[in-house]
């Protein structure tokens, strides 16, 4: 299960509570994980992610409710600005992170859509395309892809004109592609899973290239936090003899679990007790056309063994 930083707790006992106090967390948290979902497609980041939510928290605290008709619009809307500005820093560092970058893996097995009525912009694919969109491109994505709002409403979010909202939508959708509307299925990401792991443990990870799209890139990210490629691995021969060196010389002695990451299977490899790394697939049409390889143990902490 991720484990994400703590909810706004109600006051403790001896606190000064007054039923304004109580009313406000109570509208707060049960809007609490569509502002996660939101922040989290946002930037790609589970710290990242609570920091907005919990600046929304404060921004409530500190606003006169009585004359706030709507306040799951309204915290909406704040999320969404705050994140947009959070995106423009997160952008900045990412131009200097060390290696390809991934997004954090977040565990959907209670909430595959995360908070929102729609399962989009939440694979990892689809993450990694909207790091081509501007803050403001990916809030028009988010909120008409993800969570359904009409034009309409994304545009008094954003404080934009209705016809800017669907231009900003449509241009959205074209750098993007249409390739999120296939439905993805997630019995054929967990056969491919496990077939690779069947090759890894029985040292024939060439077998597995049968199932790799001609031009699979392998995508590691290790952040500069562990030893880790720097570059992509492109091709069926370099990524299939990349897994067979990581597999012989780190997780060959590791324990292999299944998890969910981002509403898809995914796999963990277990080192001493901790996680060690994540895979994850992208497929489309039964081929394997990208391998995330998530090492960076900074990214991994919602993905610790129990027990």
């Amino acid at each position: 299960m991720t484990s994400r930083p703590p909810a706004p707790e109600r006051p403790g006992v001896g606190e000064a509570t007054t039923l304004d106090d109580t009313g406000a967390l109570d509208t707060f948290l049960a809007v609490r994980p569509q502002l996660f979902g939101i922040a989290y497609r946002m930037l790609g980041g589970v710290a990242e992610a609570e920091d907005v939510v919990q600046d929304a928290w404060i921004r409530w605290q500190g606003t006169d409710r009585t004359v706030v008709a709507n306040p799951a619009a309204f915290l909406t809307t704040v999320t969404t600005r705050l994140a947009i500005n959070a995106a423009t820093s997160a952008r900045a560092r990412r131009e200097t992170y060390v290696g390809p970058w991934l997004p954090e893996p977040v565990d959907t097995s209670d909430d595959p859509a995360l908070g929102a009525e729609r399962a989009e912009a939440l694979e990892t694919a689809t993450l990694l395309l909207m790091e081509h969109l501007t803050p403001v491109e990916r809030a028009v994505y988010v909120l008409r892809e993800a969570f359904g709002y009409p034009h309409r409403k994304v545009a008094e979010i954003l404080d934009l004109s209705e016809a800017n909202a669907r231009q900003l939508a449509r241009r959205a959708r074209d750098r993007l592609g249409r390739r999120e509307a296939v439905p993805v299925d997630a019995g054929e990401h967990r056969r491919l899973l496990d077939e690779f792991v069947a090759a890894a443990h029985e040292g024939d990870l060439a077998r597995f290239e049968r199932y790799l799209a001609d031009g699979v890139v392998a995508r590691p990210d290790g952040g500069g936090r562990v030893h880790a490629s720097r570059v992509e691995l492109v091709g069926r021969a370099r990524v299939s003899l990349f897994f067979e060196n990581v597999w012989r010389k780190y997780w060959d002695a590791g324990r292999v679990r299944s998890v969910e990451a981002n509403g898809l299977p995914a796999i963990v490899v277990d080192l001493d007790g901790a996680p060690f790394a994540l895979v994850s697939l992208d497929v489309v049409d039964g081929r394997v056309e990208h391998v995330y390889v998530q090492v960076n143990p900074d990214k991994l902490g919602g993905y610790t063994a129990a027990g």
